[in-house]
């Protein structure tokens, strides 16, 4: 006699349920995976394409303000052609002239004063003692916004700082030679980046406004080149003219603006697809591997004990940074989920603009 083959099939379709559900999540899990490869490729990539060009004799294009006002027109004509006349990728709005004035311009000043300083470091020092300097960001951050009041002063939060500067002081130590042209314009541009996450942190919190990164780089990319024109026409276009004709290699140049303007797209696919904890660590990762490469790559970058001592000090305090600040962010958007459901007096809409950004890194 025959057993009943409904429970059979009924077992059998369960298993093949769960088969298409595991391949379909290793499926997602590969492509996540990717986009991370790619963001840490292709910022790892950027920062040595960029040390190349500005400091290649064969190029000859020793411009960084140039270089940078460059990435900036590049990306406000590709962004404007990809979300206003073919349309495929969407552009938040909410942006007024009164925010756009007061918030979106501060944050291309800024944006456009990191380029440039961090790029015209790369003509005095090397690619690992500029990332080791970079280090400092969070030191930046936390006393910049304790200024303006958006962070708060602890034991833990200065232990941590305490750490982070006392890894890059070791680093410093440890460098063959420093020039010290390169250390301020690298610091310059570690203070215009600290300014410019407190700039959109306040954009985000005070004014209700969240944007991601490609709705950013529309917005930011026209303000920014305005602001990079005007040191341009004084300070590098009078060179570039008594140095002859304008000789310089377009490809190469186009190939430049164009790895920026997809390292800029793949920060925008991670954070699409992971947590602000994710796009830390893989912010960490790269910044290992740019000193690491650096050294094989550039003759100029020569790694000592020391140095890769105090860097991993440093970034030993950039971790316990981020983790400090990931909770502190996971509590506030706790907070905004639990908002009393009695309170009418705001919408959906306006209770999600209050979710912090998830900041790039």
């Amino acid at each position: 006699m025959n057993r009943p083959a409904g429970p059979l099939f009924a077992r059998g379709e369960k298993a093949a349920m769960v088969a298409a559900d595991l391949i379909r999540r290793c499926g997602e899990g590969g492509i996540t995976y990717g986009y991370l490869l790619l963001y840490i490729a292709l910022s790892s990539g950027q920062i040595f394409f960029n040390k190349w060009v500005l400091s290649s004799k064969q190029i000859n294009f020793p411009y960084p303000v140039a270089l940078t006002l460059l990435h900036m027109l590049f990306s406000s004509v590709l962004c404007f052609l990809l979300t206003k006349v073919f349309k495929i990728i969407k552009i938040e709005g909410g942006i007024y002239s009164e925010i756009y004035i007061t918030s979106v311009m501060p944050i291309g000043a800024m944006f456009a004063m990191t380029l440039w300083l961090g790029n015209s470091a790369y003509l005095y020092i090397s690619v690992a003692f500029a990332q080791m300097l970079k280090a400092t960001m969070p030191v930046a951050v936390f006393f910049l916004g304790a200024a303006v009041g958006l962070e708060a002063f602890s034991c833990r939060m200065f232990t941590i700082m305490s750490v982070i500067s006392v890894g890059v002081v070791v680093a410093s130590y440890g460098e063959i030679s420093i020039s010290w042209i390169g250390v301020v314009y690298q610091m310059g541009g570690v203070v215009g980046e600290a300014l410019r996450l407190i700039f959109i942190e306040i954009f985000v919190k005070k004014k209700g406004v969240r944007l991601n990164s490609i709705s950013m780089m529309y917005y930011v990319s026209p303000c920014s080149a305005l602001c990079l024109f005007v040191p341009w026409i004084f300070l590098e276009k009078p060179k570039m003219d008594s140095s002859g004709p304008w000789n310089f290699p377009p490809i190469i140049l186009g190939l430049n603006c164009l790895c920026t303007f997809a390292l800029n797209l793949s920060v925008f696919l991670v954070i699409s697809r992971t947590s602000a904890l994710t796009i830390r660590v893989a912010g960490v990762v790269r910044d290992w591997v740019v000193v690491l490469l650096s050294a094989l790559i550039f003759s100029d970058s020569k790694l000592t004990i020391i140095n890769l001592i105090g860097y991993g000090i440093a970034i030993s305090g950039i971790v316990a940074y981020n983790n400090h600040k990931l909770k502190n962010e996971a509590s506030e958007i706790k907070s905004v989920v639990n908002v009393d459901t009695d309170d009418q007096g705001k919408s959906q809409d306006d209770q999600a603009a209050l979710i912090p950004l998830k900041e790039n890194t």
